[in-house]
């Protein structure tokens, strides 16, 4: 079970101190320990679902979840679970030192740990606990530490759930080392600065699951009005509707083509006031009969494919020099408009069927 939000919660709690990363005072352990409320665990079921796309990438792959208490963790699980089906080499996993062997810690373990398991030995068909190899780290197990780096560069393949405010720097160490990955994200990193050109430049794209997830939440979690329930067990739940795995894994989803039915008319489909291209509210409404620029919605994404579409840029308000020039500078408005009214994010695309 991975948290989405502890350790970039933890990590704001102590800069915000001046309190190093490392450090354990008594004050940055209560601040934790009230970030907390904000954690969010991933599923079994979402990782299952999700990671049945992939099989044929992970045999005789190392696998790597740094992200993830071992003892604890949903990712981890699977991938023993299912070692031998994968054809997996080895499967390591490492946690940040705040996470303890209880699912709702209170960020005082003082341990970060490294779990090596390379598959069955006596036959069994189940892990057994003289088959995993459990050593302490020397340092906190902060995936941006020179020892995590060292077993990073070890593995073939990542697959977790990062920290989402730490999202931009997860995602530029993987691409600095050359690694493959899967892992979990917010649907607005689609237009970080740091993510859209790797997406634009198809070195970087959406997974299967794109929308609503359900995570567990730990009981002293408040009730929320919505997207919060609670289970006949008594656990809490939260659901976020803007979530979506992120891959440079191949499958076959991305190669689906799109079917369009709608006809272009200039009504329905005007022009910006400040890009030159005209305006589509929704993916399924993409003309087919339109050859020009496109200015489509960040769920577009769910349904791009690089062989039927190309990203040419994005609004100039998700970063400068994003729209490849079809802005108008002299408008002063970096959002895009119609008729002096904002739209929301546009994504700029272009039809490469004829």
């Amino acid at each position: 079970m991975r948290r989405i939000a502890v350790l970039a919660n933890i990590v704001a709690v102590l800069l915000a101190g001046d309190i190093a990363m490392g450090g354990n005072t008594t004050a940055a352990l209560h601040a934790a320990k009230k970030a907390k409320k904000d954690e969010f665990y991933t599923q079994r079921v979402d990782i299952e679902n999700e990671l049945r796309h992939y099989k044929a990438h992970f045999k005789g792959k190392t696998v790597l979840c740094n992200c993830d208490d071992p003892r604890q963790s949903e990712f981890f699980k699977y991938f023993v679970e299912n070692f031998e089906r994968l054809g997996l080499k080895k499967l390591i996993a490492t946690c940040y030192k705040s996470q303890d062997v209880d699912l709702f810690s209170q960020g005082d373990c003082e341990k970060a740990i490294c779990q090596i398991y390379e598959g069955d030995k006596n036959g069994n068909m189940r892990m057994d606990d003289d088959e995993i190899n459990i050593r302490q780290l020397k340092g906190d197990g902060d995936f941006r530490s020179a020892e995590c780096i060292e077993i990073l560069k070890e593995a073939d393949i990542v697959v977790t759930n990062p920290p989402f405010s730490l999202f931009r720097e997860y995602v530029a160490q993987l691409v600095k080392f050359d690694k493959k990955f899967l892992i979990i994200g917010n649907q607005n990193a689609i237009t970080y600065k740091e993510i859209f050109p790797l997406l634009m430049n198809n070195k970087l794209w959406i997974g299967y699951k794109f929308g609503d997830m359900a995570f567990k939440v730990p009981p002293d979690s408040e009730p929320r009005e919505t997207r919060y329930w609670q289970d006949e067990t008594g656990q809490k739940w939260r659901s976020m509707g803007n979530v979506c795995w992120y891959t440079n894994l191949d499958h076959e989803k991305r190669h689906e083509t799109l079917p369009l039915y709608k006809k272009y008319t200039p009504e329905e489909f005007p022009k910006y006031d400040n890009y030159d291209a005209i305006n589509v509210n929704k993916t399924s409404d993409i003309p087919y009969d339109y050859d020009g620029v496109m200015g489509v919605p960040i769920t577009f994404m769910d349904k791009y494919n690089p062989e039927q579409f190309e990203i040419l840029g994005a609004t100039e308000s998700e970063g400068k020099g994003f729209s490849a020039g079809l802005w108008d500078a002299d408008s002063g408005v970096a959002q895009a408009t119609i008729n002096g009214a904002k739209v929301y994010k546009r994504i700029f695309i272009r039809r490469r069927e004829k």
